[in-house]
């Protein structure tokens, strides 16, 4: 079996539409949504393509799906910067009552039997909770006795928007990065898992997409689009990250 893993897609629909093309191409026999679909400037789009693939799909709940839920309901977390609740808020109002119902069901983890991997955990964050931060750089002593006890051969993971793959222990760990809003160099990331693993970065027209965003009514439809077209520093980010990571 093949499983593309596809994780925080934020709404960028021009970057969802070029991996969805390469996971077609590469004939898999499963997708796993690892979360956050949502916030982003086309979040409608982006939940209608996901919800019609005729490959056996399975969702898993991002910290960002279940925020843009919350702000329809009031709920939604004191965390959420000042500077980005208008955009939550925005996303919130593009939900139908199914998106709601839908995304309120989506478990925390997912566990798969793949050919020539083992049991492979999917997560967003961590398989404790979907916010917990750790990177490439964090101490394997913190991240150890969050997953050894899994006994899973991989631990796919998200959340923080870059790609990297480091053993804990004895477990192999991956964070599939990001499709639609990467903190390294622009594209749209992935992996297609089954019977190795292979880290995916695919191209498409990045002035194209930002275009696209600048043209929706998104709150930080400027912002976004000019990531899209510059990535952002891993180096610079992985610090930033470090003073929030998971103690």
């Amino acid at each position: 079996m093949r499983v593309a893993a596809l994780y925080d897609i934020h709404g960028n629909l021009p970057a969802l539409e070029a991996v969805l093309a390469e996971v077609r191409s590469s004939r898999v026999d499963r997708i796993v949504i690892g979360g956050d679909v949502i916030p982003g400037p086309m979040p409608r789009e982006c939940l209608d393509l996901v919800f019609a693939l005729d490959v056996p799909t399975s969702f898993i709940i991002g910290n960002g799906d279940r925020e843009s839920v919350a702000a329809t309901r009031g709920t939604m977390s004191s965390l959420i910067p000042p500077s980005f609740r208008e955009a939550m808020e925005w996303n919130g109002r593009q939900l139908s009552a199914a998106d709601k119902t839908a995304i309120d069901s989506w478990p925390l983890t997912e566990r798969i039997t793949i050919g020539g991997i083992g049991e492979v955990v999917f997560c967003h964050a961590t398989t404790r909770n979907d916010t917990e931060i750790f990177t490439s750089a964090t101490d394997a002593a913190k991240l150890t006795p969050i997953f050894e006890p899994l006994n899973a051969s991989l631990i796919v993971c998200g959340h923080t928007h870059m790609q990297f793959d480091r053993q804990i222990g004895r477990t192999r760990v991956i964070n599939a990065g990001s499709i639609g809003m990467p903190f390294q160099r622009p594209g749209a990331y992935w992996l297609c898992i089954g019977p190795g693993v292979e880290l995916r970065r695919t191209e498409y027209d990045l002035q194209r997409a930002a275009d696209r965003v600048r043209t929706t009514a998104y709150p930080l439809a400027d912002d976004f689009a000019t990531k899209i077209v510059n990535g952002a520093d891993e180096v610079a980010t992985t610090a930033k990250f470090a003073a929030a990571e998971l103690k």
